[in-house]
């Protein structure tokens, strides 16, 4: 009986560690805050039931899920593809798709500002669901492939 009662003790800690996880890992790619390195690697996490949160060893930065005013995801920025381009075509070839998360909220002066993040795709459903249901936002898809891979 008790070796019963441990394996459910256990199994149900494993549960709430990994429902505290939800999130994605994430790069910064850029966007309009300056107090954030570019290209700085780390997670977003949308298990605080009041901000929006990405943490990296650098930076913590917080919003506030109501201020949020767009989400969109997509599998390519069109600044970068247009670089890409410039640089050489054979990058339209390549088969590794990256894919972008950019967060759209107002600042504590009424600013807009915005976050562009390449993230994890195989962690981003959970967190796109999440931003959903905590910014009352629908994500904007940038097309009917990023459609696909985000929502499964």
């Amino acid at each position: 009986m008790r070796a019963i009662l441990l394996a459910f003790a256990l199994s149900s800690c494993v549960w709430i560690a990994s429902a505290a996880d939800i999130g994605s890992r994430a790069e910064y790619i850029g966007g309009t805050r300056a107090d954030i390195p570019a290209n700085n690697s780390g997670d977003i996490r949308v298990t605080d039931e009041v901000y929006f949160v990405f943490r990296s060893k650098h930076t913590q930065v917080k919003i506030p899920y109501d201020r949020i005013n767009l989400l969109e995801y997509g599998q390519k920025v069109d600044r970068r593809y247009i670089a890409a381009v410039v640089i050489s075509p054979l990058f339209l070839l390549a088969k590794k798709r990256d894919h972008f998360l950019t967060v759209g909220f107002q600042d504590d002066d009424g600013r807009q500002q915005a976050m562009v993040f390449r993230v994890d795709k195989n962690g981003i459903r959970l967190t796109l669901v999440a931003l959903e249901a905590r910014t009352g936002q629908r994500v904007q898809y940038q097309d009917d492939e990023a459609r696909m891979a985000g929502k499964g």
